[in-house]
């Protein structure tokens, strides 16, 4: 369901209970808030049912309650201004334990990543990658700590990768400026979504090279130009934006292309040890 929820809930007013009006009346004011509360939790602040609340959700043409929820922190992920997220937190975490909350959250994102991930579009992104006449990977902001990674990782695979600095929209663009049909761009996107990736990437997919996207939902601005749509889940965590799929997803990737490149790879690092060995670029600790 792509219909925005609040203007839904909008021009539904008209039609609901009292319960269901203060419902509604809550979410439009607080939607913020509203979209990390539970059931129950949603009708004691405006007091009603929980039964109240789930009715309410079915009444908009959702499965149940926790569809509308989804609905809601999708809607919201790339509104929420800094400040609102430290609020959104403090009253979502409340009294309980950071440590074991969070984790938690990190591994059902990883779980929820796994089971829908779309295996054909990661296994020809692959093949896309590899066989690319020039890689150009592009991610801003908090997305660019992924691109870094996947950046160092590939440098050891691959001699045509490419690293988009993105320190300004017009130098954005002009590392784009030779990119072609033969080439891929990997661009990694999450809430809030930059809008110079997003027009970047629509520059290179019009200028006929194939996109591998790595964001959070098919609603995000860099789907629609996606060859190879990879979705792996996100959270908001305060002021942090919670990477941890994606960056498993990455892995992955990584691990996938290694295994198809295995003989190139193992003579090169042969020749990486070599180096480092010799110059003692690591520590050596004894066991």
């Amino acid at each position: 369901m792509n219909t925005d929820i609040l203007a839904m809930i909008q021009n539904r007013m008209g039609d609901f209970s009292k319960g269901q009006k203060l419902i509604a009346n809550y979410i439009l004011e607080f939607y913020d808030k509203a979209a990390f509360m539970t059931a129950s939790r949603m009708g004691r602040t405006v007091g009603v049912s929980e039964s109240t609340v789930v009715r309410f959700a079915v009444e908009l043409g959702y499965d149940g309650y926790p569809a509308m929820q989804k609905a809601l922190q999708e809607m919201i992920l790339n509104k929420l201004t800094s400040v609102q997220r430290i609020e959104v937190a403090n009253d979502r975490f409340g009294d309980q334990d950071v440590l074991g909350t969070v984790l938690q959250q990190d591994i059902d994102k990883i779980r929820a990543t796994m089971e829908s991930l779309d295996r054909q579009a990661f296994d020809e992104a692959i093949d896309a990658i590899i066989g690319a006449h020039r890689i150009y990977i592009l991610g801003v902001r908090s997305s660019a700590t992924i691109a870094f990674f996947l950046h160092y990782y590939f440098n050891y695979m691959f001699d045509n990768v490419r690293m988009v600095n993105a320190s300004s929209p017009s130098e954005v663009f002009e590392q784009f400026a030779r990119v072609e049909r033969d080439d891929v761009v990997i661009t990694i996107s999450y809430p809030r979504y930059s809008r110079s990736a997003v027009q970047a990437t629509k520059f290179c997919k019009e200028s006929g090279a194939k996109i591998v996207a790595i964001t959070d939902s098919h609603r995000s601005p860099v789907a629609a130009y996606a060859d190879y749509l990879l979705l792996a889940k996100m959270d908001m965590v305060s002021l942090v934006d919670s990477l941890v799929a994606p960056m498993s997803l990455v892995n992955a990737l990584l691990v996938a292309i290694g295994r198809k490149r295995e003989k190139e790879l193992a003579k090169t690092f042969s020749n990486l040890e070599r180096i480092w060995d010799e110059y003692e670029v690591y520590e050596k600790v004894e066991n």
